[in-house]
């Protein structure tokens, strides 16, 4: 009997030292992971829109977004995964949820978390009142950065705020936005000023998420606009050529958001970034879509019209209730009128992890990652 009582608080012990030993890897691993918080727009909104009080042309929670993987719609403007996704994955993290869908409390935040919103800007003009700004997401990091203070304490949440990943994709709706409704902002300025206050935002952001301890930010530039099947639809005359005023933007505020990452990257000490050619990546693979594995690199998956370019899927946008609907998602290079299928996504977010210079540069994310502060 005292045998057996003895052996029953050996095996209780050995039970409880390997639970330890468990908690304490978990711990140190969470301690020493690399996380992502994530700001922008639709590329990377994971959900964050169905927590808002917006319009259907600002959501994607309804069918047949979400069919190719996840199989329900999670309000991701895909038919599975996004960029954001992949590179989780890459890095090891679990995917990293909607800031608006987490409750309060550092637990959820562990990992980082995401603040993208579909439709939104740099600024406040862009769809006011519809999206989440891009100052709007940085108010809500700010409340992260609080809550992880109260709760790891200053020392640990400064070296977990140092060592994350700040993932960028902005600007697209700032410029889209002035040809489908009326901006005084944008018609007040040349093109030239209009995309510096665009990139001056952009700026004061990264600067406040500096002094809060970030370092290491990934940025994703503008694709080609003007070359949506969105965009194509609205110039039939032309034979469906890319809309040139947007292009002339997108270029304009690609060459100032590199030489502004360069300008930050010698004057804020420790600043690292990485800088994603989304316009060259995406130009390619519309021009050459079966060099990537596509049938298809100019018209959309799913939608209505020319290049199925009218943004009718899912029948629940602006009375657009007819839509057609391709087959296989993974073989179009647009899912929508405006938006990558999972395929492009994960190829993009390849490039963006292990991508060389010439594609990201002059850091690739997962480089980013394996550094530390």
């Amino acid at each position: 009997m005292a045998l057996s009582f003895q052996f029953f608080i050996l095996l209780l012990l050995s039970c409880l030292i390997s639970a330890t030993s468990c908690l304490s890897h978990h711990q140190n691993n969470n301690k020493h992971a690399a996380e992502l918080f994530i700001f922008g727009d639709s590329l990377f909104d994971p959900g964050n829109n169905n927590y808002i009080n917006t319009t259907t042309s600002f959501q994607s929670n309804f069918w047949p977004y979400g069919e190719s993987f996840f199989k329900y719609p999670t309000g991701r403007f895909c038919d599975g995964r996004l960029i954001p996704d992949f590179i989780a994955e890459y890095a090891k993290l679990p995917l990293i949820q909607p800031y608006l869908q987490q409750p309060a409390g550092y637990q959820q935040f562990v990992y980082g978390t995401n603040f993208a919103s579909g439709g939104a800007g740099a600024l406040p003009e862009t769809f006011p009142g519809m999206v989440i700004n891009l100052k709007t997401q940085l108010s809500y990091f700010k409340i992260v950065v609080k809550q992880l203070r109260q709760n790891l304490g200053d020392r640990e949440a400064k070296q977990l705020l140092s060592n994350a990943v700040y993932l960028f994709s902005i600007g697209s709706n700032d410029y889209v936005s002035p040809f489908l409704t009326n901006s005084t902002i944008f018609h007040s300025n040349s093109p030239e000023e209009y995309v510096k206050i665009v990139i001056s935002t952009l700026t004061t952001v990264i600067k406040d998420i500096y002094m809060k301890g970030g370092r290491k930010f990934g940025f994703v530039n503008l694709g080609p606009l003007g070359c949506l099947p969105r965009f194509r639809a609205l110039e039939p005359e032309n034979n469906g050529e890319c809309m040139a005023e947007i292009t002339t933007l997108v270029k304009l505020h690609n060459g100032a958001l590199s030489k502004n990452l360069r300008n930050l990257n010698k004057q804020l000490k420790g600043f690292l970034y990485s800088n994603f050619d989304f316009y060259t990546t995406v130009t390619e693979r519309m021009n050459n879509p079966s060099k990537y594995g596509f049938k298809e690199g100019k018209t959309a998956c799913c939608g209505i019209g020319p290049y199925r370019g009218i943004p009718s899927c899912g029948g629940k946008r602006r009375g657009l209730t007819e839509f057609e609907l391709c087959k296989n998602a993974s073989e179009y290079l647009f899912f929508d009128s405006g938006h990558p299928s999972e395929m492009a996504n994960q190829q993009f977010a390849g490039l963006m992890w292990k991508g060389i210079p010439n594609v990201t540069r002059p850091y690739n994310l997962k480089s980013l990652f394996e550094r530390t502060h």
